[in-house]
């Protein structure tokens, strides 16, 4: 049975790294997403609001400028979902804040062996494991500090990161809608 951590402490991993945060994204979709007021925007092809003064994005900017990491990977099916294709438009707004995110394509992450998995690494020795249930709601966040593990997901770092690419090669790659 997972041990998920209390939910009141989960921003505080955001805060008390030294170094990196980074995330694996693998899942098709996000019902946080979906159930946003900015992915109903996102559908109706209106502007996405401008959500710099957000706390996610206040956080990023601070911990960036104390000189700590943010970066993930999205894994994308092709074509895109519309759950992927939404972060891929909002992620020009964490980017701007300071996150490093890159792509990597569904078929790619398949032939390294990737697993379907989202976790949060944190500094090289610590994770949390997110869990979700079959309709994209997450269920909670697993601890994870077992030495074994950590090197796993470092492993899985190292190989989506190197050979993810940016979201403007991906957008450059994608069909366009117009």
């Amino acid at each position: 049975m997972v041990t998920y951590i209390d939910e009141a402490t989960f921003g505080d991993y955001f805060r008390d790294f030294q170094y990196t945060a980074w995330r694996l994204e693998s899942r098709r979709g996000y019902a946080s997403d979906r159930a946003s007021e900015k992915y109903q925007r996102f559908l109706a092809g209106q502007p996405l609001p401008d959500d710099r003064h957000r706390p996610w994005r206040v956080n990023v900017r601070e911990q960036v400028r104390q000189g700590k990491w943010f970066a993930r990977v999205r894994i994308l099916d092709s074509p895109p979902t519309e759950g992927q294709r939404y972060l891929l438009t909002s992620a020009a707004s964490n980017i701007a804040s300071g996150e490093d995110i890159r792509n990597l394509w569904r078929a790619d992450a398949e032939k390294l062996g990737l697993p379907a998995v989202d976790f949060w690494l944190f500094d090289s020795r610590r994770a949390l494991v997110l869990h979700f249930d079959q309709d994209d709601e997450l269920l909670g966040s697993e601890l994870v500090e077992d030495p074994a593990r950590i090197v796993e997901f470092c492993q899985i770092r190292d190989a989506a990161w190197h050979h993810a690419i940016r979201r403007d090669d991906v957008l450059r790659q994608l069909p366009s809608t117009a």
